[in-house]
């Protein structure tokens, strides 16, 4: 009986809501933790949400640009927190904890532009369960009435993948935070919807799936701590080491035949065909060639393979089609010219125009004068038949004219 309440005790204790108590920061991480503490700051993830006056700040010195954006006809004074600001794409909260919609609201850092989002609805900031740390779906942060939800934290602190740490802090030794190396920790967030179908919109696969994405692809047996450092960006031009595990150390003799091919002569790496900008998170950059690299890795060289559904909310299928993976960089083609040479990409030799057969160059040669032909000399004719026969008559004429006379 006294295991059963152990066991009841245990079960109650789970369920209990985490209170933001529970959680020490990230900045009590740094004291022990400093070299990975510096590598995090400098990622995407802890900028999620910041209060404004925090986003104005910036933090410059490890690659975190200020936020000096606003829309027209906005102060900062009518802004309560920044969405984003550090990548792609800035967007605002409101006094009311709203976010701030309409025709030209929302800043693309790629191009400087202003484009609309959501104009002419009202949206909740219901974003807190991938944005902040510590989230519960109960009540309104700071009591304003278009947050949904409350946390500990905005952004995402080192707590909210390795857990509550402020018993951690008051005891290293004893207490360990959580380490959850799988993808599914990573697929809490970067999903949307179900993990077994890929939402699109408007050509272009829809951004922070790349846990769909994953498991539709033939690497869905890895995790993403395979490639990535979880700790570091792949965004920062600072951090150059983000990626762990390169695509040759794994496919060793397709590496091998590739650095031999003309595209890797070209500069082309195995990424930009296998993982091409099939996702759009602010920006189009051209017809086939959104803002984030997708991870479905597998590309279809059948020229009439769709990318997507026919009512285009979804891809068809776990690939990259090669309007996708070649017609972004090779804009004049078809799909049709990129399917003759996909398939042997890998080892591919760039065609050269064919050699024309020379035509020989006469060699002028002097005509020789030809040498007359002497003319011969007409040798004495003996005398012959006929001679003899008219010496014989004019005797005979003479005998007889003779006779007569006589």
């Amino acid at each position: 009986m006294r295991e059963v309440w152990a066991l009841i005790l245990a079960m109650l204790f789970l369920m209990a809501p985490v209170s933001a108590a529970d959680y020490a920061g990230s900045d009590a991480c740094k004291t022990c933790h400093k070299d990975i503490w510096e590598d995090f700051i400098k990622t995407g993830h802890p900028y999620k949400l910041r209060p404004v006056d925090e986003a104005r700040q910036g933090n410059e010195e490890y690659g975190i640009r200020k936020v000096t954006e606003l829309p027209e006809g906005v102060s900062w004074d009518d802004v309560t927190y920044v969405i984003g600001g550090v990548w792609w794409k800035t967007r605002f909260v409101n006094k009311t904890g709203y976010i701030i919609t309409g025709d030209a609201v929302q800043y693309n850092l790629e191009t400087g532009e202003w484009v609309p989002y959501h104009s002419g609805e009202v949206k909740p900031y219901d974003c807190g369960k991938c944005h902040t740390t510590g989230y519960s779906e109960e009540g309104h942060q700071d009591g304003l009435p278009g947050i949904v939800g409350t946390w500990a934290f905005p952004g995402i602190e080192c707590e909210e993948c390795h857990g509550p740490a402020a018993e951690h802090v008051s005891n290293p030794t004893e207490v360990k935070p959580k380490v959850d190396t799988s993808s599914e920790l990573c697929g809490k967030c970067h999903i949307r919807g179900s993990a077994d179908m890929i939402p699109a919109s408007n050509g272009f696969i829809k951004h922070h799936e790349q846990y769909n994405e994953l498991m539709a692809s033939p690497h869905k047996d890895l995790s993403c701590i395979t490639c990535h450092d979880p700790h570091k960006s792949v965004k920062n031009p600072m951090v150059e080491d983000a990626i762990k595990m390169e695509c040759k150390q794994c496919h060793s003799d397709v590496a091998k035949e590739f650095e031999e091919s003309a595209m890797a002569k070209a500069g082309i790496a195995c990424i930009d065909c296998h993982m091409p900008f099939a996702t759009k998170s602010a920006v189009k950059r051209a017809e086939f060639k959104g803002d984030i690299r997708t991870h479905l890795f597998a590309i279809n060289t059948d020229p009439n393979a769709p990318m997507f559904t026919e009512d285009g909310k979804y891809t068809a299928g776990g690939y990259v089609t090669l309007d996708f993976a070649c017609l972004y960089c090779h804009t004049d083609k078809d799909k049709e010219w990129a399917a003759k040479y996909a398939a042997k990409a890998h080892k591919f030799e760039e065609e050269k125009p064919a050699t024309p057969t020379p035509t020989p160059t006469p060699v002028k040669t002097e005509t020789p004068t030809p040498t007359p032909t002497p003319t011969p000399t007409p040798k004495p004719k003996t005398p012959g038949f006929e001679t003899v026969f008219a010496i014989t008559g004019i005797l005979a004429a003479l005998y007889v004219l003779r006779r007569f006379r006589y």
